[in-house]
């Protein structure tokens, strides 16, 4: 299962380098991450300074 930002997201874009497979990208002003990219390995989780993304 792919992780998931919630509307806390502040989309300072810490996330996105943390991610392996590049899964996580901006749209509409907010980061999302694709479900068919997304490995579940968790390294965004730890990245988020706001704790908005979650499994």
């Amino acid at each position: 299962m792919a992780h998931t930002i919630t509307d806390d997201c502040i989309n300072c874009g810490a996330c996105d380098d943390s991610c392996p497979v590049s899964a996580i990208s901006e749209q509409a002003s907010k980061r999302v991450i694709s479900a068919d990219t997304c490995i579940d390995c968790g390294a965004c989780v730890d990245t988020c300074p706001v704790n908005a993304i979650h499994a």
